[in-house]
């Protein structure tokens, strides 16, 4: 699911996957919430509102149950650091079973 970054009250990120219908919102404490059962339109409204922490609040905090759970590590990101702690560490791949 492609996330957009946004700064609204205490929002960070916001996506959507259309064809699960799964909303996805991302807190700036790093805990995320993911939304099944919403349609496109309450998509588009939030992610085009120009009060989105609002609207969040409003619309689908308390209308819809969400799972949490903890916002993604950026896949490039976590190569990235595996590959700065390999070097700190004096390896030069990853161990094998890894």
């Amino acid at each position: 699911m492609e996330m957009k970054k946004i700064n609204a009250g205490k929002l960070r990120a916001i996506g959507y996957d259309a064809r699960e219908r799964r909303l996805r919102v991302e807190f700036d404490d790093g805990n995320a919430i993911d939304y099944d059962a919403v349609g496109t339109e309450v998509w588009r409204k939030l992610s085009s509102s120009g009060s989105p922490w609002s609207y969040y609040r409003d619309n689908i905090e308390e209308e819809f149950s969400g799972r949490r759970g903890r916002a993604g590590i950026d896949a490039e990101k976590k190569a990235l650091d595996r590959e700065a702690l390999m070097k700190a560490f004096g390896g030069g791949s990853e161990p094998d079973g890894a």
